[in-house]
């Protein structure tokens, strides 16, 4: 018999009806990571096979202790693990992890009677992802509170280490404590920084400063921008508005760099881009032209204006412009016209879809339901459909595949590592 401890630090009990500890066998894991026992119980931080002790009441508990491990239990990467709501799966084996989201992503489709070939997963490694959404809590005068929210609960946790951040975010988070303190002027101000990592530094976005009071005032803005200075970062905005401008945040994507506009939207992980932009790539081979919907700052944008002429689509207007400026210098593209249009209210039609004959959308966790209808009408012949949410795209699958287009192959990406997140990419063809 093994005997495994409870995660450290493990939180405080909720305020859920309470009653005598039960011993109870986890029989299968839930859509959120935590272990399934006859009732249903749920308890975090469990495995299938386990046998533990759960505290609290009604159908969610608190793991208490480990009675028999599984023997794919491992030891936490993070100290804050159990704590900080960031991470749910921490203590699973890498390779029944990664089945577990496979599975996770089969049964979604199967939930719209959709079946396919489901290709190896993309793992990211960890200490790779580039960008993090940091909360801020009022400190002293000088040093601020900063973090993660903790499980189940708005306080925060404070970290100190995050084995998935890319080391050098990591580094930054004294800086950032620092950068965070002066923006507590207005006592209902609840910062967040969306802090990425790009070609030329580190960029800083804030949000969650109170503005009835007039934002910052110039004495706070100016000790921001000393801070900045003196941590190296390469800009800092507030909402979208410069604080501080060292060198412009930039990216390369395939054959051209795009400057980044404040809050851009980035894949969290280059190396699961890199995997998604190849695999979208392979597949595009032989277009005449593609419409690049929901295209961001060009994500897929230039891989495909290699391929063929790309019209490219998003709702964001700065994403558009920085996607055009870039553009402009790119050597080797057969061409790309850019619209700012918001594809949720004003989709692209089946009639302007004439003469294309591959069609890429990588839309929000709230799927394409608008436009999907809009490919289901036209003569496309080939769609990419790249989704951060299975069940949307489940959804938005079922459509195409109802108006005559098969699902061929599916790449699953695991980039938000330990969570029980998964994304994907799907190649449909009528």
């Amino acid at each position: 018999m093994r005997h495994a401890r409870r995660p450290s630090r493990a939180p405080a009990k909720p305020s859920a009806p309470s009653g005598p500890p039960v011993e109870v066998l986890i029989q299968s894991l839930g859509g959120e990571g935590d272990g399934v026992a006859a009732g249903p119980i749920y308890v975090p931080f469990t495995l299938p096979g386990e046998q533990v002790r759960a505290v609290g009441g009604g159908d969610r508990r608190e793991l208490d202790a480990v009675l028999v491990a599984s023997p794919e239990r491992i030891e936490p990467a993070c100290p804050h693990f159990g704590v900080c709501g960031g991470c749910a799966l921490q203590h699973w084996s890498h390779a029944s992890y990664l089945a577990w989201k496979v599975e996770r992503l089969v049964g979604t489709l199967a939930l719209q009677h959709i079946e396919t070939e489901i290709l190896a997963p993309f793992a990211a490694a960890p200490g790779t992802r580039r960008r993090m959404a940091l909360h801020a809590r009022k400190g002293s005068r000088d040093v601020a509170r900063v973090g993660f929210k903790a499980r189940k609960s708005w306080d925060l946790v404070e970290i100190d280490a995050c084995p998935v951040a890319d080391p050098q975010l990591v580094a930054a988070l004294p800086a950032l404590r620092r950068l965070a303190a002066p923006l507590f002027e207005h006592p209902k101000s609840a910062p967040t920084l969306h802090v990425t990592l790009t070609g030329a530094g580190i960029d800083i976005e804030i949000t969650g400063v109170e503005k009835k009071s007039g934002g910052l005032s110039a004495d706070a803005g100016m000790r921001v921008a000393a801070i900045a200075a003196e941590a190296d970062f390469a800009r800092v905005t507030l909402d979208g508005e410069a604080c501080y401008l060292s060198r412009q945040p930039a990216v390369r994507l395939g054959p051209v760099v795009v400057s980044l506009p404040p809050g851009a939207f980035l894949q969290a992980v280059p190396a699961a881009e890199a995997a998604m932009v190849a695999f979208v790539g392979e597949t595009a081979a032989g277009a005449n032209k593609i419409a690049d919907l929901y295209c961001g700052v060009g994500t897929f944008t230039f891989r495909l204006a290699e391929i063929a002429p790309v019209y490219a689509a998003e709702a964001s207007a700065a994403a558009i412009r920085a996607l055009s400026s870039a553009t402009a210098g790119a050597p080797g593209l057969k061409g790309i016209t850019t619209e700012a249009r918001d594809l949720a209210k004003r989709p692209v039609l089946a009639e302007e879809l004439k003469r294309t004959d591959l069609v890429v959308f990588d839309p929000p966790r709230a799927g394409a339901l608008e436009q999907t209808a809009e490919l289901a009408r036209s003569k496309v012949s080939r769609v990419i459909g790249v989704s951060c949410n299975p069940a949307t795209f489940a959804r938005d699958a079922r459509v195409l595949i109802d108006a005559g287009f098969s699902l061929d192959r599916v790449l699953p990406v695991d980039q938000f590592l330990w969570s029980p997140h998964i994304e994907l990419v799907g190649v449909f063809t009528r």
